[in-house]
């Protein structure tokens, strides 16, 4: 409903009327009408009062999420966002990058909702066997496999009145998903090597860094199992999205490294901010993390400068004839090979050693010639 503004008095209207009021015999209407445009107009001043206060309280989230960082505009679309969904029980589906923060997302949802006090478990669902992940969720009897040789209920039933979060849901072969389909729509699991489902209470919040709705159209993900998991859906941005936050970030970081680097934190300089704050970060905050966990461990004082980021454009010395592409390319191929060295060649501890995910790896060895030895 539309409400038309009230009539603004000028001041020099105010002071006619004033003039008026003490001018005569009559002045008795003039006074009349004088305070009641001036209380009038304090009715508006506070009702002008009230909006700014509400609008204020509106852009502030209403909860203090732990470990969550940031302030900048995309932040705080997705910290309103968790204000009103915390307060339910509902499952999420919370989409994003790699190294964004989901799991940090999913906590913050179970500790500011109805289920907080319960248990709060997770799994990744991309890195266990179809059987194994099975067993996991929904338990199993002894004896029901080869080395079944006691019962374990399975995380749907440990949290119990909690919130199970379910990690890398788009890594679920399509057997997996039907029956995780079918134990959400019954709410009830029945364990391997068991005759019989057992009800379960759980709030199921889901995460993934891949595009479910492209995988049903391609027949890669059930479309029932994405209704069950999409009641409410919360993208988290990239570090890409929110550069703003990279100052507050960097701080928060270098705060907490502090007592495993052995004392006082370590200050990021400007020239230093500055390579941040035009790197592309493909593995977003994870990335930036572990960025500054190097840099704090190698820093010789107590700023960090550029030369102290393992980055390629930070390391890249100039050489003679080269061009600038060609050093870049140069300094990421000694960065990568440098991570394979440290992590005996596993690809999945190299990938987390540079904060990336184990595709975009796989991409930069292809480019750099740099043959896949050993696995994980």
């Amino acid at each position: 409903m539309t409400q038309t503004p009230p009539v603004q008095d000028s001041p020099a209207e105010l002071a006619a009327l004033a003039e008026a009021a003490a001018a005569g015999d009559d002045d008795l209407a003039a006074r009349a009408e004088l305070a009641r445009r001036v209380e009038a107009q304090e009715d508006e001043l506070a009702r002008l009062g009230r909006e700014v206060r509400q609008s204020r309280e509106e852009a502030a989230p209403r909860h203090e999420y732990a470990g969550i960082v940031g302030r900048g505009p995309a932040m705080r679309r997705l910290l309103a966002a968790l204000d009103r969904v915390a307060e339910t029980s509902l499952p999420v589906l919370i989409e994003g990058a790699t190294g964004t923060g989901k799991e940090l997302v999913a906590r913050a949802l179970h500790e500011h909702g109805p289920r907080r006090g319960r248990p709060f478990l997770s799994v990744n669902c991309g890195a266990l066997p179809d059987l194994l992940l099975e067993s996991e969720l929904f338990g199993h009897v002894r004896g029901a496999f080869t080395g079944a040789d006691r019962s374990r209920p399975g995380l749907m039933r440990e949290a119990s009145g909690g919130t199970l979060f379910l990690d890398e849901i788009g890594e679920t072969s399509p057997a997996m998903q039907v029956k995780l389909s079918r134990a959400l729509q019954h709410a009830e699991v029945t364990p391997l090597g068991a005759d019989r489902p057992v009800p379960v209470d759980v709030r199921i919040v889901a995460a993934t860094h891949r595009d479910l709705e492209r995988m049903i159209a391609e027949g890669k993900f059930r479309e029932d199992l994405f209704c069950r998991l999409n009641v409410v859906r919360l993208r988290v941005p990239t570090l890409a999205e929110r550069r703003e936050d990279i100052p507050e970030l960097a701080a928060h970081f270098l705060a907490r490294l502090a007592p495993q680097t052995g004392g006082k934190p370590k200050r990021l300089g400007r020239a230093a901010l500055r390579v941040l704050l035009h790197h592309d970060f493909p593995g977003n905050v994870r990335e930036l993390e572990n960025l500054l966990a190097t840099a704090a461990v190698f820093a010789p004082g107590e700023e960090i400068r550029p030369a102290d980021l393992p980055l390629p454009a930070a390391a890249a010395v100039p050489a003679g004839g080269e061009s600038r592409r060609e050093q870049l390319r140069a300094a990421d191929r000694r960065l990568v090979e440098q991570a394979l060295r440290a992590c005996g060649y596993n690809l999945s501890a190299a990938a987390r050693r540079l904060g990336v995910s184990r595709p975009t790896l796989y991409r930069r060895l292809r480019e750099h010639g740099l043959a896949r030895r050993g696995g994980g």
